[in-house]
Parts: C-alpha cells; sequence; structure tokens
C-alpha cells in the first residue's frame, strides 16, 4: 500500500486549545470536519500523548482556531512541536477566551469555533471527538492554510543530513517516536502520530 495516496485528502491547519483545573494548553491538528447540521457537530482527532487530548478528555470544553496562509512557522512550531508538560505554551501569550473561557488565538486566525464534547472514540494513537458547536466567528477575511499549502510554502525544508556523521536512526518531531534505521522509506508514516517522512529527523552516531 502507498500510504502517501492519503495525503492527497484535503486538511487544513488548526491550533486547538483546552482548559482543565486552571490549566490551558493548546496543539495543533490537521483534522477538523463537520459531521452534522442543526445542531452543528464538527469532529476533530487528537493524538493520544499530547497532553491537550489528556486535558480534553476532562474539561470536554475546546476551540479551534482556523490557521490563515499568513501564519508564520514559528506559531505551528510553538503549539504544535513541543509538548505542554514540558512548558507552558501560552504562559506569554495574553490571548482571549470564549464564553466557556477556553483561549483561541486572535492573530493568524481567519475564523474559531468554540465547542462542547458530545462523544468521544478512541482510535489507538488518536482520539476522535465529536463535538458541538456553540458559538463561531470569523476574524478576518484571509484564505484558510491547507495542509498542503502548510507543507509547500510554510514548513521548512528539511536540512541535508550531515555528511560527516553516519546516520544510525530517525526520530519524529512531532511525538519523538524513533527508529533505529540509517534510511527511511519515501513512503514510511509514523506509527504513533500519522506523519510521514519529513517530519523525522536524523540522530547520528556519536
Amino acid at each position: 500500500m502507498d500510504n502517501t495516496a492519503l495525503f492527497r485528502l484535503e486538511y487544513g491547519v488548526f491550533m486547538l486549545a483546552t482548559r482543565f483545573e486552571g490549566r490551558d494548553n493548546g496543539c495543533i491538528t490537521n483534522t477538523c470536519i463537520q459531521v452534522a447540521n442543526d445542531p452543528i457537530r464538527i469532529a476533530v482527532s487528537v493524538i493520544n500523548k499530547n497532553f491537550t487530548c489528556e486535558l480534553l478528555k476532562k474539561s470536554g470544553l475546546f476551540t479551534v482556531s482556523i490557521l490563515d496562509e499568513d501564519v508564520r512557522f514559528e506559531t505551528i512550531r510553538h503549539f504544535g512541536m513541543q509538548s505542554g508538560r514540558d512548558v507552558d505554551k501560552l504562559s506569554r501569550f495574553s490571548l482571549p477566551r470564549d464564553d466557556n473561557g477556553i483561549v483561541y488565538l486572535s492573530y493568524s486566525t481567519c475564523a474559531v469555533l468554540s465547542c462542547r464534547v458530545v462523544e468521544s472514540t478512541d482510535l489507538g494513537t488518536h482520539t476522535l471527538f465529536v463535538a458541538e458547536v456553540t458559538d463561531a466567528r470569523v476574524l478576518n477575511k484571509k484564505k484558510p492554510l491547507t495542509y498542503a499549502r502548510y507543507h509547500s510554502d510554510v514548513k521548512p525544508k528539511p536540512e541535508a543530513p550531515k555528511p560527516e556523521k553516519k546516520i544510525i536512526g530517525w526520530r519524529c518531531r512531532i511525538c519523538k517516536y524513533t527508529i533505529m534505521v540509517s534510511e527511511l522509506p519515501d513512503d514510511f508514516v509514523c506509527p504513533l502520530c500519522g506523519h510521514g517522512k519529513d517530519d523525522f529527523e536524523p540522530i547520528y552516531e556519536e
């Protein structure tokens, strides 16, 4: 099976935030779709290892900030490539909150959704949350960032491997999954978070 065929599916890029017992956290996800109308419901998928997923299972409330095409990679890296267990991602920001007290991005965001979870399903590596949209606002008229545009125009191209050291393994930048092989096939997909070869960094021999 050629797993890269899945990359042809159209996705957006979103910052999902939640709050539980006074702790705010957010992460980046590329899976958010409308699944019902009247009431309006969406489905989001979050990596089980993420701290945001842990908090969301307890709070049942979240916001989805729909990132626009002008978002900088630093924003995506800040919310998507470090764990809220290690750093308070929101401590240096003064962000607005929705009526449920959940923060959302007021910049680089074309729209925001406020949501309440109605059911969830554990999918192994991810949890799928189905939620009712309790509020929705348009923040600017810019186009939303697609996952394809993120890969082609926003995400920095991977650095060429350093020739002076031998590569002995690869580590996923998203979930830190590690595989000890010298090369990854082009269609390799992380078994934990589903990200492709471009999201792996080389591990060099000492």
